[in-house]
């Protein structure tokens, strides 16, 4: 998605060969408009699936998740990665490491929002190792839920998290793939 290239290079910061950081328009301050265009976008890219829901996990992945829910007006479940008093029991669990935040989270689903009778697309903001991702393709799993695909807003390609998807032959749509962050620049996959 040329608009999303275009936003990276302009306002993204490199911090190392691993982590690009995007909080002025994607993970800290978002902006509506490009947030909009991406929902569009995911739409487009799996319209026809007979999608009833957006699986996501907290808290990035839930804006593009929501512009997405909107374009296809179907509910978005997204993941807990915190304990929380009101949702306690009948959960479907994944564990999940953070590698920007080195940490482990429990990531939690209430039984009640996903149903075997549900086709889910799994949408978040970034694909590096592909923990969360895997984290709710487990989820979908447990719950016995059709997988219909996996949308990336940033993926990072030089990093086994997209390898990974597609070897288990789940359709895998990024919206900028990045082929590395060398030198402080951002190079993306159909780039020379």
């Amino acid at each position: 998605m040329k608009a999303l290239e275009e936003r990276i290079k302009q306002d993204g910061v490199v911090l190392s060969g691993d982590v690009l950081k995007v909080d002025q328009f994607l993970n800290h301050q978002m902006d509506p408009d490009l947030m909009f265009e991406m929902g569009q976008e995911f739409a487009h890219l799996f319209q026809n699936q007979g999608i009833t829901k957006i699986l996501t996990v907290e808290s990035s992945g839930i804006a593009p998740a929501i512009m997405t829910g909107l374009q296809m007006h179907i509910p978005v479940v997204f993941a807990r990665k915190h304990k929380s008093l009101t949702l306690t029991d009948n959960l479907y669990s994944s564990s999940v490491f953070s590698f920007t935040k080195q940490t482990e989270n429990q990531i939690t689903v209430s039984q009640k929002y996903i149903s075997t009778d549900d086709k889910v697309l799994i949408i978040d903001d970034f694909l590096a190792n592909g923990q969360a991702v895997f984290g709710l393709i487990d989820i979908a799993k447990q719950a016995g839920i059709e997988l219909a695909g996996v949308g990336i807003v940033i993926e990072k390609s030089f990093q086994p998290g997209a390898d990974k998807i597609k070897a288990q032959g789940i359709q895998l749509e990024s919206l900028a793939r990045i082929k590395s962050l060398t030198d402080g620049k951002v190079t993306f996959m159909d780039e020379h």
